[in-house]
């Protein structure tokens, strides 16, 4: 742990007493949680209109079960304007009808109890669309039950108005993030607050530092933020009173305005993990926040390690002809084909989060998920390179999350047409793949009425094919998810240390995992189209799975080009 992550230690211990003490790690069916992401538009069509729904999800139970995943997470299923791919909600305590209706996610919920599977839900927190009755009748004026749901203002600053003006320039207005403030000229305000696009106004948490000169600002405790907590509350309580195990929250650290060091938002999740405790002791709260530290400080059951701010996922995976690669600057990470990657800044930032919060909550390295590229993209597209990025995925401590479709290695699906504010995120919500044809057995509907066009290659990427295959990506991943059941050394609770010195060989990656019985189990992996050879200073042990060519003999690792290999010592 280098010094500035040693004193952001010291400051979030500092903070615990006003944050989440109670509860450690959470529920003790997170120890052995494997979750599965699934976009509902995407995954199965039951009724043939093209895009997915709740009960086709709850036919596919089974197929999810003998994969080996135990808990499933839901992109957004309530009523929708649909200008975001669902993150715009006008009622969240109703079921899109695209999706079915409340019924069909208790089924569903119900249906996944069964199985003794674990259902999450996805839960915006931060905003609401501009059609929610909330924001209707919050606009009429001071003294309704919505007023101070939201954060309106007769005045804003130049800067802020040049934002608006810079906005209304833009190709699609309605679509542009730019700025902050929205012109409303409503009885309420003349402008609110937003938190993405101009239909998502941000909910009213207050301000961290809410300044007399700006009174729009309303501090945390004013009674319009605490109504908007109470509502938050309500709104799990609604879902989880139906069986809902938990919620994964979306941009879980805007909520506070003005909060630069996220203690405001911190002590508000606490707040929220004391309450969960009290009522709700199995269920879980997951952020996405991107910053351990924080949000397992905060009270958070599990946070992703992901693109969000820091370089810790996109270092290992957007090589720079990609197109998360472009946008991040990053010209060779550490599982392309050519070996050009580092270690450093994956290891520099996990290595901190995981040694902060490993007796605390769980980090998730997802294999991908809604907003970002699949594994299968670019020049990272052959089974053997998929293969020893998934080893790595399912071998890591923490909660693995598999977004629908890695299991087969579906492809990111570049330059889609967007639908619904999807932008280059189209090819990452592309319908699942189950048998070859037209429509993948997604849907019965015509191949021009999918919600998105699939991507089989000639049937081959589709679960009836995979499952017919011993050496599919498919069952791969089954082997590793049996493996890492009933391995402890491999398990979410077991420990890791990096074998690598970030100043030596950086190819191949190997790490030792441990389990509190003394068990372990090493891990190596070239991500690359060199062999490579590290030596470990190991004991012997006993391959437990290996692909491609690679060898463990007297310590020593030797890989093949695109190989991994797992060791019991």
């Amino acid at each position: 742990m280098n010094i500035r992550h040693f004193f952001w230690a010291l400051a979030v211990a500092a903070l615990l007493p006003a944050v989440a003490q109670a509860g450690g790690k959470g529920p003790e069916w997170l120890s052995k949680a494997v979750f599965y992401q699934i976009y509902p538009s995407s995954y199965m069509d039951s009724n043939g209109d093209g895009v997915g729904d709740l009960p086709g999800i709850a036919s596919r139970l089974d197929y999810l079960k003998q994969l080996g995943v135990n808990a499933l997470w839901l992109n957004p299923v309530y009523e929708s304007g649909w200008f975001d791919g669902g993150y715009d909600i006008i009622d969240f305590y109703k079921v899109d009808p695209r999706f079915g209706n409340n019924d069909d996610l208790v089924r569903l919920v119900d249906e996944a109890h069964k199985r003794g599977m674990k259902v999450c839900l996805d839960l915006v927190a931060g905003h609401s669309s501009d059609k929610c009755q909330w924001f209707v009748e919050s606009q009429q004026g001071t003294n309704g039950r919505y007023s101070d749901y939201y954060i309106w203002s007769d005045t804003i600053g130049k800067k802020d108005a040049a934002d608006i003006a810079r906005r209304r320039q833009a190709e699609d207005p309605k679509a542009s993030t730019i700025g902050h403030w929205v012109e409303a000229d409503a009885p309420r305000g003349k402008y609110y607050y937003k938190n993405y696009y101009e239909c998502q106004p941000a909910l009213n948490y207050g301000y961290a530092h809410p300044s007399a000169s700006r009174p729009w600002e309303q501090g945390v405790d004013a009674p319009g933020p605490q109504a908007v907590r109470r509502e938050l509350r309500n709104i799990m309580a609604f879902w989880m009173d139906k069986g809902v195990d938990g919620f994964r929250v979306d941009m879980a650290a805007s909520l506070v305005k003005g909060d630069k060091d996220k203690k405001a938002t911190m002590q508000l999740w606490g707040e929220m993990r004391r309450w969960l405790d009290e009522h709700y002791p199995q269920n879980v709260l997951i952020s996405e926040w991107s910053n351990p530290q924080q949000s397992i400080m905060a009270g958070f059951n599990i946070d992703f390690e992901i693109h969000i701010g820091r370089s810790a996922y996109s270092s290992l995976f957007f090589q720079g002809d990609t197109p998360w690669g472009k946008t991040k600057k990053i010209d060779n990470c550490y599982f392309n084909r050519l070996g050009k990657g580092s270690l450093k800044d994956f290891i520099n930032i996990y290595a901190a989060d995981y040694n902060a919060t490993k007796d605390r909550g769980y980090i998730a390295i997802p294999t991908a998920n809604h907003d970002f590229q699949r594994p299968n993209v670019g020049t990272r597209n052959s089974l053997d390179q998929l293969k020893v990025a998934m080893t790595f995925f399912l071998t890591m401590p923490g909660v693995p999350f598999i977004y629908y479709g890695d299991e087969l290695g579906m492809k990111y699906q570049d330059g889609i047409a967007p639908k619904e504010g999807s932008r280059n995120r189209a090819g990452s919500r592309t319908p699942m793949q189950w048998t070859p044809g037209p429509t993948a057995g997604f849907s019965t509907c015509a191949p021009a009425q999918l919600y998105f066009p699939v991507a089989t290659v000639g049937g081959k990427l589709t679960v009836e094919a995979e499952e017919k295959d011993p050496g599919s990506m498919l069952n791969y991943v089954k082997r590793l998810l049996a493996l890492r059941a009933s391995v402890p050394a491999l398990g979410n609770d077991a420990g890791w240390q990096l074998l690598n010195t970030l100043d030596g060989e950086q190819y191949p990656m190997v790490y030792l995992r441990t389990a509190a019985s003394g068990e372990r189990c090493l891990v190596a992996l070239n991500p690359s189209e060199k062999a490579v050879t590290l030596r470990t200073g190991q004991p012997a042990g006993k391959v437990l799975v290996s692909t491609g060519k690679g060898s463990y003999k007297h310590g020593t690792v030797k890989l093949a080009p695109f190989s991994a290999i797992i060791v019991r010592l």
